[in-house]
């Protein structure tokens, strides 16, 4: 049966004789928690997990683009869509794109990640000449006027080259390499790095497969985000570029969307930074009582705060200002620089 390595953060102050630095990051851990399908977990010291496990877990993590990841990091949320489920048709013209892509910039965002295709749950296909049409412009206009760094959001290899002639310095693909596989070609000769996230299905249909897609949901985003490397370093991409994402809300339950986040720190055993993007989801709305998208924000955060407590180096946001406050004086408090 395969076992699965789960490092046990903590970042207090009092840090035990022999306590392994988390990722190179802030964090640390002196126990590991072992995993099994079908068992009840057991707890170790760090010392005893294999040495496999301990070197990726302890690993630190290169860079992104011109982004150490030695600090907690924002992803600027900027969708280029009429359909997004919380900012939908806001920043569809060039112009509001732009002026909302430098406020956020302005309030703290180290990179802006944009998008044309909604990925929301029933969301449908947008061509590729149109998927281009709403992001390549943007990224064109941003990389140039403000030189900020850029990742793209997609799905579909013709619209990362086009995003990537006009100046991304990252893709983000929502569909781990699912949907077309080319994607991974394009990366490797792009050089570029490249952010998997694990979903199942496609937009359209991943909510309703979403209770019989999982045996354990935790490890079962696990092993597809581990497939999902192999593939990409398998068509060339450096190992060194490739960030991972769980994938909250796409295809999964709240209880299971619950389970990742609770151990999120398990996916630092895959050996590459982590992003996770939980911003005015759903089932924060849910257990918050909050109906409204754009007010979810606190809860966001709170989820964000402890995220960063579990090892996560970026965090995937709508509302900069309010995540760089929580970050600031959480950093502050934990003596991250």
């Amino acid at each position: 049966m395969t076992q699965y390595f789960r490092p046990i953060p903590s970042c207090d102050p009092a840090r035990p004789n022999g306590a392994m630095s988390l990722a190179g990051g802030w964090s640390w851990f002196d126990r590991v928690e072992v995993l099994e399908r079908d068992t009840q977990p057991d707890i170790i010291p760090a010392s005893n997990a294999p040495d496999y496990a301990l070197a990726r877990m302890t690993a630190p993590r290169p860079a992104c683009g011109p982004l150490e990841m030695s600090n907690p990091r924002l992803m600027g949320i900027l969708n280029t869509t009429p359909d997004s489920f919380s900012d939908g048709s806001r920043f569809t013209e060039i112009d509001t794109a732009l002026a909302h892509a430098r406020t956020m910039l302005d309030d703290g965002a180290d990179l802006i990640d944009i998008g044309g295709e909604s990925t929301r749950p029933g969301a449908e296909e947008v061509a590729i000449a149109e998927e281009i049409a709403r992001t390549a412009p943007v990224i064109e206009a941003l990389a140039q006027q403000d030189a900020a760094f850029i990742s793209l959001d997609t799905r579909k290899a013709a619209v990362a080259e086009a995003g990537l002639a006009a100046g991304a310095g990252a893709l983000n693909d929502v569909s781990g390499l699912r949907f077309d596989p080319r994607l991974a070609e394009v990366a490797a000769y792009s050089g570029k790095p490249l952010i998997l996230m694990h979903s199942i299905e496609t937009p359209e249909t991943m909510q309703a497969a979403a209770e019989t897609a999982y045996s354990d949901a935790l490890l079962d985003v696990y092993d597809g985000l581990q497939a999902a490397i192999s593939t990409a370093v398998a068509a060339g991409v450096d190992p060194n570029r490739i960030i991972v994402d769980p994938g909250i809300g796409f295809g999964k339950t709240e209880a299971q969307n619950l389970a990742l986040i609770a151990r999120l720190s398990l996916f630092h055993t895959l050996g590459c930074p982590i992003l996770l993007g939980v911003s005015r989801k759903g089932f924060i709305g849910r257990i918050s009582g909050e109906a409204k998208a754009d007010q979810r924000g606190a809860g966001s955060a709170a989820i964000g705060l402890w995220a960063l407590a579990q090892g996560v180096q970026i965090l995937r946001v709508h509302d900069i200002k309010l995540h760089r406050q929580a970050i600031d004086l959480w950093s502050a408090a934990n003596a991250v620089q």
